[in-house]
């Protein structure tokens, strides 16, 4: 198809304008098939990514709005198909593919979701065993979170009423599939735990399809029962469906039935079980009754008169009374005799006594001591007095008194013992007892002889 025979001068927006409307025109829905390749996510929450097979490549992008209602995440190299329509980029002229659903190849969408919504939540531990919280066993009051109108209720109310009558029951009626069951589902897990008072809750619905069941899939209603904490039983579905509410509550049951049988045991049962512990309480009672029976009727036996074994210990008392006041008696005099030892021991050592023997004692040496004293000093004065008289007896002072003097030659004042050590003209200087004089040497019989 030629558009134009003649010609037109375009400018680049014209021209991509035209080119934008015949595409839009003509390519306004499209399936695809292809590729994931360079996908990314911006903070916008649109998504790009390149559509691509062995020999084309094509852009496209997905609104917002329409990446909202995904039940999978995409991944690169993921194969998918798209539905779409062509239009043009005209800021760089690329045309490109506008995504407004698109669905995995080989494994179907919901399936996929279901995959990956299981792999996360399981690597989070919401099915971890360990946070399961037991379902009670005789609840009084219990939580529904069903649809009003469905089989479920029906078969629910049937059970319980066939199994235990008199329980009470709180429904919270939600859609159960279609858009906005799953929040609703959720909204009424939170509602039944802040109300408080509830035993266990049963969340579920009767058997349908995979897209009829989708809102137990959902992550909001995955959550709502994870955070709860009243114990949940999930009844999705028949037997062979598993939902994701299945692997996040604290019990699944295969029906919305087996859901109310197993949350309430028969009233029967319970009757029959009660009478049957009552009638072994009373066989056990009995027994033990019997058994303290034989005891007390062997006890009293062997239990004597009191007024005998009071006599018997009155007896004893007397004799260890009478033991006790002898050895007290025993006692008080030896320690008596001991004491008056101890006094006389005392007395004869009593510190004044023998501060008096030591003060005679010491008056007795000190009197000795000042007679050896005095005898000492006459003694020592006679001696004196004797010494005195024999030193004066050979003084020269005594000598020279008598008429003696004593000559010396000066000038080294030599004492002169012999005529010849002086000759004529020596010097001599002469001592008195008192006194002395100096003289020259007149004359020498030995003068100059040696």
């Amino acid at each position: 198809m030629r558009l134009y025979n003649e010609r037109r001068i375009l400018t680049v927006t014209q021209f991509t304008a035209l080119v934008r409307g015949v595409l839009e025109e003509n390519f306004e829905h499209v399936w695809v098939e292809g590729e994931i390749s360079n996908l990314s996510q911006p903070q916008s929450g649109y998504l790009y990514f390149t559509l691509k097979d062995a020999g084309a490549q094509l852009r496209t992008v997905m609104f917002r709005t329409a990446v909202r209602s995904l039940k999978f995440t995409p991944q690169n190299g993921m194969r998918v198909l798209c539905r779409g329509r062509v239009t043009v980029y005209e800021a760089r002229g690329d045309y490109q593919l506008i995504i407004e659903y698109i669905e995995p190849q080989g494994l179907g969408a919901l399936q996929l979701a279901f995959i990956q919504l299981k792999e996360r939540l399981a690597k989070e531990g919401l099915f971890s065993e360990t946070r399961k919280k037991p379902i009670p066993a005789l609840p009084q009051r219990i939580g529904v979170v069903t649809s009003p109108t469905g089989a479920a209720i029906r078969d629910i109310l049937t059970v319980l009423s066939r199994r235990f009558s008199n329980v009470e029951l709180l429904i919270v009626p939600v859609r159960v599939q279609g858009d906005g069951a799953a929040q609703e589902i959720a909204t009424a897990i939170d509602d039944l735990n802040r109300h408080g008072k509830i035993d266990v809750m049963i969340v579920g619905r009767g058997g349908g399809s995979l897209e009829d069941l989708w809102a137990f899939n959902e992550e909001v209603v995955a959550r709502a029962i994870a955070r709860s904490a009243i114990p949940v039983i999930s009844a999705v579905g028949h037997e062979t469906d598993f939902s994701i509410a299945d692997f996040v509550a604290d019990l699944r049951a295969a029906t919305p039935s087996a859901a109310a049988e197993v949350v309430v045991r028969s009233k029967a049962a319970l009757t029959a079980e009660v009478s049957s512990l009552s009638h072994r309480m009373m066989m056990a009672m009995e027994r033990t009754l019997e058994g303290h029976r034989g005891r007390v009727q062997s006890l009293s036996r062997a239990v004597q008169d009191p007024s005998r074994v009071l006599g018997r210990l009155s007896q004893r008392v007397d004799d260890l009374s009478e033991r006790m006041e002898r050895q007290v008696r025993h006692r008080l005099g030896r320690e008596s005799s001991r004491t008056e030892s101890l006094s006389c021991r005392l007395e004869v050592q009593n510190p004044a006594m023998q501060l008096k023997k030591v003060q005679a004692h010491v008056e007795s040496l000190t009197s000795r001591a000042q007679f050896a004293m005095e005898r000492r000093l006459i003694t020592a004065r006679d001696s004196l007095k004797f010494a005195g008289a024999t030193l004066h007896a050979v003084s020269p002072l005594a000598t020279l008194s008598r008429g003696y003097s004593i000559a010396r030659k000066l000038p080294r004042l030599e004492v002169v013992r012999d005529s010849r050590q002086i000759a004529p003209g020596d010097r001599v200087e002469l001592t008195f007892a008192k006194g002395s004089a100096l003289c020259s040497v007149e004359e020498s019989d030995g003068a100059g002889k040696p």
